[in-house]
């Protein structure tokens, strides 16, 4: 075997989360973690090449003893987070909308009045691309240091083409400031914007014929996204813009039956959306469409914990079959930045295992991205995105809420952040 440029040794435990690269993780799999004690990593060219017993490993290659090591007795290494949800980009806070939800003003009623999307959508739209890089940049890094190594970024805080291009290029700006996996969606279809109110279809005109074309030729969207929900776009509107993205070459995601049940889960199996997300409200037969069609439910608890509403059902779907990942939703109403935090709201209120919202929020996630080829996982040919955890296993993890664990961040076989000390 050939020499590495970098081998991580001792390891208490190694979550590898393998042979889940084709398909994601379903049912009683979501459970399996393919853990490994006192394991090794090898590393070379940014990919591993070989992860196994310590022993094992140091036998295999080539001059280990004349390889960089870095030694973690009692840790856990596990795949770096994927966070398969996050509108990354944007200008301004929130914390005035806060006040009103805490009033009990839902979150309609504070858009009504011209907050939530709205308020922000005149930040970002004053905001230069400059600024909202620089912005996204300092979100990032503490993304970083909490473990995530790719990051989905959404536009949809413009709501027209200039201020939406200028989004999507300020994420392509950010992704030669960090060394994270920074896929973008282009979520143009995220509220309708003040001067085409009352007029939506019009605004979807201006979508699917303007917006999304200029998106397609510009490359700089993967995904297609729509929020098809009561008030905002229906199921023919969605539809509407769903097709138009994927005839602009992107692949499909949609904001589906979050506040109330609409249809968007059966939108989603019928577009063949790589992921469907939120699903607090999606009905049974939805869902099961969904499965059928290889649709992954992307859930967000931060979401319904920010919003002080039900959780979606976690436990119902794994039981039927349906892939789940786990992502943060970060946004202005959801400031969280943590896969922690995430993992044990998970836990506690939507009642998945620990090694379940583990598969979730790595391997599952990585399909919600179509990046299960890449990421998510720690085996051989894929990109070394490691993190070390201070901690003895994985269901320590949800167990110790509240915390950052992170104790080194191995990104693209680099070390990228460490904590002080030993």
């Amino acid at each position: 075997m050939e020499r590495p440029d970098l081998l991580l040794t001792d390891i208490g435990q190694i979550a590898t989360l393998a042979g889940h690269s084709g398909c994601p993780k379903t049912g009683e799999e979501m459970m399996e973690l393919g853990v490994i004690e006192d394991g090794a990593i090898a590393i070379r060219d940014g990919r591993v090449i070989a992860v196994g017993p310590s022993r094992d490993v140091l036998s295999e290659v080539e001059d280990p003893d004349g390889t960089p090591t870095l030694s973690f007795p009692g840790m856990l290494a596990i795949p770096g987070f994927v966070d398969s949800h996050t509108h990354l980009v944007f200008a301004g806070s929130r914390e005035h909308d806060f006040a009103m939800k805490l009033e009990g003003k839902t979150y309609m009623e504070i858009l009504k009045a011209g907050g939530g999307i709205l308020n922000t959508l005149r930040a970002t739209r004053a905001a230069s691309r400059r600024g909202l890089c620089t912005n996204a940049f300092s979100t990032t890094e503490r993304m970083l240091a909490c473990g995530t190594t790719t990051a989905e970024a959404k536009s949809g805080y413009g709501l027209d083409t200039e201020n939406e291009m200028k989004i999507l290029q300020a994420i392509a700006d950010l992704r030669n400031m960090v060394p994270m996996t920074i896929p973008a969606t282009f979520l143009g279809a995220h509220a309708v914007p003040p001067e085409y109110t009352g007029r939506p279809d019009d605004y979807v005109d201006l979508l699917v014929n303007e917006m999304i074309p200029r998106v397609g030729e510009s490359g700089l969207a993967e995904f297609c996204d729509v929020f098809c929900e009561d008030g905002v776009f229906d199921i023919d509107q969605s539809r509407a813009v769903l097709r138009a993205g994927r005839a602009a070459g992107m692949e499909l995601k949609i904001h589906a039956d979050e506040i109330v049940s609409l249809g968007g889960a059966e939108l989603a199996a019928e577009m063949g959306a790589v992921s469907a997300d939120h699903l607090l409200m999606a009905s049974d037969d939805g869902l099961e469409a969904m499965r059928r069609a290889g649709t992954v439910a992307t859930l967000l608890p931060a979401t319904a914990f920010s919003l002080d509403t039900e959780y979606a059902d976690a436990r119902k779907m794994i039981d039927m079959g349906l892939p789940v990942a786990l992502a943060t939703d970060f946004n202005p109403n959801c400031c969280n930045e943590s896969m922690f935090f995430t993992l044990a709201l998970a836990c506690y209120k939507m009642k998945m295992h620990p090694r379940e919202a583990l598969s979730a929020a790595t391997i599952n996630g990585a399909h919600a991205l179509a990046r299960g080829h890449e990421v998510g996982s720690i085996e051989p040919g894929k990109r070394a995105d490691i993190v070390i955890l201070e901690c003895p296993n994985p269901e320590y993890i949800s167990y110790r809420f509240g915390v950052n664990l992170v104790h080194t961040v191995v990104l693209n076989g680099t070390v990228v952040h460490t904590r002080l000390g030993p």
